[in-house]
């Protein structure tokens, strides 16, 4: 067998059959040692560079997401080609060469099969009417399919996903997302059984069953049921019952994709399988037969293949290791896993079902809050074996690289649901493994920190980003990522260096910092917060914050007193500036209810002006294509009749979304319409971090989608309830609840609470969802803050908030009362009343216009430029003239 790396003038072969991520992570790794007397040929049978399947989620609502693995140019090497569209069917081992179901041949001198696995199946009359959740062309059928039953429908979906493990969970949380009711059909008699024991999984359940999944366990389908049309209508349950189903996803795990080492029928194969498939491997990733590798999924070693990205990268990098000399060895599968799904904390390490003789199980369980933890660990309490936390699982971060080692502290001060405060400080040694993905020790990293060799160029690397891409730690499932901070922090303070907090170069104190500095100083100008707290001129970083914390704190006209030059495009502009240079227009309609004759000024204006028009997913109409100096007249039209701004541009309050309510729909408990309204005309203007937006539905239903929102309220019986941080955009999250069943003064009190605590505390551009996550306790801790008031500050942020509605102006309405505001809205500063003519529009397929493409602004007569003539001068662009700039 091939084990010595290749000298030989003639490079060597390496293919490799499959396009996955452990295909992707053997040909990374061979680039990264070195391609020089090697040519390695990946093929995959997908259209797709390598991506990742761990993220496969993302995809299912978001299908526009890159999943692709590592940077395309690697596959630029001439030493490293990627075929796709290439499946593998047939291995020759006497000619050494394999063959294609498109009937190429590719020759080898060493085979890594890399093939993977393909989702399990249900052997169900109808079982050709689900669908699997495998792959990119997978989630994204899935998308389609809901979207599209929703429309012919007229109601939220059924999905059903059958599976209650991993996949099945997250397959159900991204239906969810997508406007499906989410219901979970599991055979075992409680969620992720492989992973959880009886407790976790009814503590599990509970989570699943409050975020509003419908979940049928210990129960088998016996067959998928749709009309005669085809069309999916339910699944018959083994105990007779019909579960109603508009679509069926399969997540009951996977198999391996071992038919290339399968004999022909008659004939005798030359490769050992496992009893439930999959190639068998030795320690060193080689099968029976010399030159021929397995790695990732397909590859069976003791008994075992497992779906899990830990393992697949370390065989890639071991059969790299080998090819290049070396004698790494396979060390077992590391079984640890994470849920993710917003708002359900899970986590299972090691050995969580106390297998090993005489282990020990410290347990602590809520099961009314949906809390679980469990430490199991040797006989006399002190060799941590593994782990299951469900609804906490804070701890798993810190414990998880000690497995097999012996804890620092007593076991139960670990279980911090119990009340015992925060897990001990944990010093892990270099030895440990950080993140098991990429197989990356705590000394690799305190390396690379230090500058002791682990990246080019020997120097210390201090910054989150950088340490990731030096190491690869945290580049994947990214559960590693809290503890990797951690980590840097502490090391950067040994070595003297002040992990640094500052907004930016010019300003060293952090954004929380800096407006408390300038709240309790009642500083009001730029040069004033500059001459105390900074040095320079300033940046477009610490400019439009400051500026956003002024407007914060208070209503002042914010492009008066030298602001403007402060400020964000957008912000200058009162207006969304778009790909051609136009600004959209965006007036409020609060809670999304207007009169027709509101709609009719809405219409007028649009048609005087040539705008597109769109309604917007917050409920109110988007008017784009308006030039610069036409934004005055339009305001004026539009603030003549009634309309304020939108307050779209600015990192402050968009839009409330509202739901009809009790005043028309049947099902209504509350009237969501009237409080909608009322929340919007309470927060407009109110800037902040980021932007925000708010959701009220008034039942149970969600129409508003209240829980993708920074603050929703949903109405019950008995009030309201409360959910906060929620988003959407690349990393969606839920809203967590925050107070159930709260009278109108009781949320209104609550919300001002939040927001402000928000906009006090938050970093620059940062999301409610992440502010929270990162906080110290999370929910719990908001709740302490706004609910219960522990740190004494809530008398203090709701007159905050009274202020902010006390002083609110509508920043259009103030513009145009002012001549000289007026002067900012030019095209051109020296030509005030000449329009911009490199603006150019064509009508669309479906009746309005649209920005001319650079092919077509190419097609129009230019017009010569006389000299001598007076050439009109835009403002500074991006940005536009400040009034002392005029």
């Amino acid at each position: 067998m091939t084990e010595q790396t290749s000298t030989s003038s003639t490079p060597r072969r390496i293919v490799v059959a499959g396009g996955g991520p452990a295909a992707h992570r053997f040909a990374d790794a061979m680039h990264a040692r070195g391609l020089e007397g090697w040519q390695v040929t990946v093929l995959t049978e997908e259209a797709h560079l390598p991506y990742d399947r761990v993220a496969l989620s993302k995809a299912l609502t978001d299908s526009t997401v890159d999943l692709t693995l590592g940077t395309a140019s690697m596959w630029d090497h001439e030493s490293l080609t990627l075929q796709t569209g290439e499946r593998v069917v047939k291995i020759d081992t006497a000619g050494k060469s394999v063959e294609t179901a498109a009937g190429n041949t590719y020759d080898y001198d060493e085979l890594v099969v890399a093939t993977g696995s393909d989702a399990a199946r249900l052997p169900l009359p109808g079982a050709e009417r689900v669908h699997v959740y495998r792959t990119l062309e997978d989630v994204w059928a899935i998308n389609k399919s809901i979207a599209e039953l929703t429309e012919k429908l007229g109601r939220k979906v059924n999905a059903v996903t059958i599976g209650g493990g991993l996949l099945g969970l997250e397959s159900a949380a991204g239906t969810e997302q997508l406007g499906a009711t989410p219901v979970v059909i599991n055979g075992a008699p409680w969620l992720m059984n492989t992973q959880l024991d009886e407790g976790a999984g009814q503590a599990l359940g509970r989570l699943i069953e409050a975020k509003g999944f419908e979940v049928h366990g210990g129960v088998f389908p016996s067959e998928i049921q749709a009309d005669d049309d085809g069309q999916v209508t339910g699944v018959l349950m083994a105990d007779g019952r019909i579960i109603p189903a508009d679509i069926v996803i399969v997540a009951i795990g996977v198999k391996p994709r071992d038919e290339l080492f399968r004999a022909a029928e008659g004939e005798e194969s030359l490769f050992d399988l496992g009893p439930r498939g999959g190639v068998v491997i030795n320690d060193y990733c080689a099968t029976q037969v010399p030159g021929i590798w397995a790695i990732g999924e397909v590859a069976n070693f003791e008994g075992m293949c497992l779906g899990l990205v830990a393992p697949a990268n370390t065989m890639a990098e071991i059969v790299a290791d080998r090819l290049h000399g070396g004698e790494a060895t396979f060390p077992g599968f590391d079984t640890a896993t994470k849920l993710k799904l917003s708002g359900v904390d899970v986590a299972s390490f090691g050995d969580a079902f106390a297998r090993t003789e005489h282990a020990l199980e410290i347990v602590y369980a809520d099961p009314a809050r949906g809390v679980y933890q469990k430490i199991v660990t040797t006989d006399d309490a002190k060799t941590l074996l593994g782990g299951i936390f469900v609804g906490d699982a804070a701890p798993y971060t810190s414990l998880r690289p000690l497995l097999g080692r012996e804890l620092p502290a007593e076991p139960g001060a670990y279980l911090t649901a119990a009340g015992g405060g925060e897990a001990p400080e944990t010093e892990l040694p270099d030895d440990a493994t950080l993140c098991s993905c990429n197989n990356v020790t705590a000394g690799t990293i305190r390396d690379a920190i230090n500058g002791c060799g682990a990246c080019d160029g020997n120097a210390p690397v201090q910054e989150l980003g950088e340490l990731k891409g030096c190491t690869r730690a945290g580049t994947q499932c990214g559960s590693c990522v809290p503890m990797l901070k951690k980590l840097l922090e502490t090391e950067l303070t040994k070595s003297g260096v002040e992990v640094s907090k500052a907004l930016c170069e010019h300003i060293e104190l952090s954004r929380q910092e800096l407006f408390d500095a300038i709240r309790v100083l009642e500083l009001t100008s730029f040069e004033e917060i500059m001459a105390k707290y900074g040095t320079g001129a300033g940046c477009d970083i610490c400019k439009p914050t400051i500026a956003n914390i002024l407007a914060s704190q208070n209503s002042n006209y914010v492009l008066d007193a030298g602001r403007g030059t402060l400020q964000d495009t957008n912000d200058r502009a009162l207006a969304n500036m778009q790909k051609d240079g136009t600004y959209s227009v965006v007036p409020r309609i609060a809670g999304g209810e207007i009169t027709p004759k509101k709609l009719g000024v809405i219409a007028a204006v649009a048609e005087k002006y040539n705008l597109y028009t769109k309604i917007t997913g917050g409920q109110r109409i988007d008017m784009f294509g308006a030039r610069l100096e036409q934004l005055p007249e339009i305001w004026k039209e539009l603030v003549d009749a009634g309309f304020e701004s939108g307050q779209a541009y600015g990192k402050s309050l968009r839009t409330v979304k509202s739901c009809v309510g009790s005043t028309w729909c049947r099902f209504g408990v509350q009237d969501s319409v009237a409080m909608a309204i009322q929340l919007e005309l309470r927060y407009r203007g109110l800037r902040s971090p980021h932007k925000l937006k708010m959701g009220v539905s008034g039942c149970a239903r969600e129409c508003a989608e209240a829980r993708g929102k920074d603050v929703g309220v949903i109405a019950t019986a008995d009030g309201w309830n409360l959910y906060v941080g929620g988003n959407g955009g690349a990393t969606p999250a839920h809203a967590q609840l925050l107070a159930k069943d709260l009278d109108d003064e009781t949320l209104i009190k609550y919300i001002d609470r939040y927001f402000m605590y928000y906009i006090r505390t938050a970093d620059r551009l940062q999301r409610t969802a992440r502010w929270q996550e990162e906080l110290d306790g999370g929910i719990k801790h908001v709740e302490d803050v706004v609910v219960k008031d522990t740190l004494g500050i809530a008398e203090d942020l709701e007159a905050a908030m009274a202020k902010h509605v006390d002083t609110y102006i509508d920043e259009w309405a103030d513009t145009l009362k002012d001549p000289e505001r007026l002067r900012r809205f030019r095209s051109f500063v020296n030509a005030p009343d000449q329009k911009d003519d490199s603006i150019t529009f064509v009508p669309d397929e479906r009746g309005q216009m649209r920005p001319a493409t650079a092919e077509e602004k190419a097609q129009a007569v230019q017009q010569p430029v006389l000299i001598g003539a007076s050439i009109p001068v835009r403002p500074s662009t991006p940005e536009l003239l400040d009034e002392k700039e005029v």
